[in-house]
């Protein structure tokens, strides 16, 4: 199967797969001559990266998926068949994302504590306000420097981490950040690749390799972007004319929304983090995607995973090149990227 290289700007985010794809992200080869740059040690990279805050941009993001996996039709799945997509941050915590699919787009607005999702294939826009304070939820990262920072922070101490390198992205030099897991992780990822800006400091590339591969899995980088100040006016929404809209609280991890996953926590640390949880009730039953059409999760748990058993009960495991889901026929799942054995052995017993 082909790759299919598509835009996108967020992580896969609300599932057990979803966020196990952190861990799953990668970046097309660098275009152009690698630039002469001055050497620069490992440590010295990833201190910079992690001190650095995303400053504010605006850009285009892009995705390659070859995971051999259809995401989207699976329970909380995302889908990342997506057109085009541009990410505005104003280097505070604001952000605006679009996102175009066919003749559809979506647009998520974050501007301090209201957060505004329209979609315009139905002409509906849903406010939700967040609370105040860093402790406060917030939309998932929507760009690269932000994913891979995020990254860093949580696989540095069981990584071995090199500098192997330059590369040109969107058009600017970056240094090539390799991050190898230690042998104690069983994981079946081999290595994770960053491009970071020579100049500013900022990931503009993520590139994850699984065992057994010369071809990266997914991939996700800036296809071109601009640090330049963004206007205030482009964080703000004001929903069409005849837009159905609707309003709320955000969730907090005490309590979750309806439609959120219980008691989602992580097992483990570093390379081979596993997080378990448990769809809502809903979630397995035959419904309607966003198109109208009518999916059965069971049915497609069967058809993509194998049957397997345990003291956890029994259930479906679905595995990919980077990534390896299980879901028990009551509800619960453990995902990461590592082996079967791994998310049993998180799962525990029934």
């Amino acid at each position: 199967m082909q790759p299919k290289t598509k835009a996108v700007t967020a992580a896969v985010t609300g599932s057990a797969l979803g966020m196990a794809g952190l861990a799953w992200l990668a970046m097309p080869a660098s275009a152009g001559e690698a630039p002469q740059l001055p050497s620069i040690s490992a440590e010295e990279l990833v201190q910079s990266v992690l001190s650095t805050k995303t400053p504010a941009l605006d850009g285009t993001v892009a995705v390659t998926n070859n995971l051999g996996l259809p995401v989207s039709s699976l329970p909380g799945g995302t889908n990342l068949n997506i057109d085009s997509a541009h990410v505005y941050t104003d280097g505070t915590g604001n952000s605006k994302v679009s996102v175009q699919q066919g003749a559809s787009e979506t647009t998520v607005v974050h501007n301090d504590t209201t957060v505004w999702t329209y979609t315009s294939k139905d002409n509906t826009a849903k406010k939700v306000t967040v609370p105040a304070g860093p402790a406060a939820p917030r939309p998932e990262a929507a760009d690269p420097a932000t994913m891979a920072t995020q990254l860093v922070a949580k696989i540095r101490e069981t990584s071995a981490v090199s500098v192997e390198g330059t590369a040109r992205v969107a058009d600017r030099a970056a240094y090539e950040l390799v991050l190898t897991p230690k042998p104690t992780e069983r994981t079946l990822l081999r290595e994770i690749r960053i491009a970071v800006d020579a100049e500013k400091r900022v990931p503009l590339r993520l590139a994850v390799m699984s065992n057994g591969s010369a071809d990266p899995a997914l991939q996700v980088a800036f296809s071109d972007v601009e640090f330049t100040s963004q206007p205030a006016s482009e964080f703000q929404f004001t929903p069409p004319q005849g837009a159905k809209v609707t309003e709320e609280q955000a969730a907090t991890p005490e309590k979750p929304g309806k439609d959120e996953l219980a008691g989602t926590k992580l097992v483990g640390d570093g390379w081979d983090t596993v997080v378990t949880g448990a769809f809502p009730a809903t979630a397995l039953q035959p419904q309607q995607d966003r198109r109208g059409q009518n999916t059965d999760p069971n049915a497609l748990l069967k058809q993509f995973g194998k049957p397997v058993s345990g003291a956890f009960g029994a259930g479906y495991v679905i595995s990919t090149k980077v990534g390896t889901a299980l879901v028990t026929d009551d509800g619960r799942f453990a995902a990461g990227a590592v082996p079967e054995q791994v998310l049993v052995e998180a799962l525990g017993s029934k």
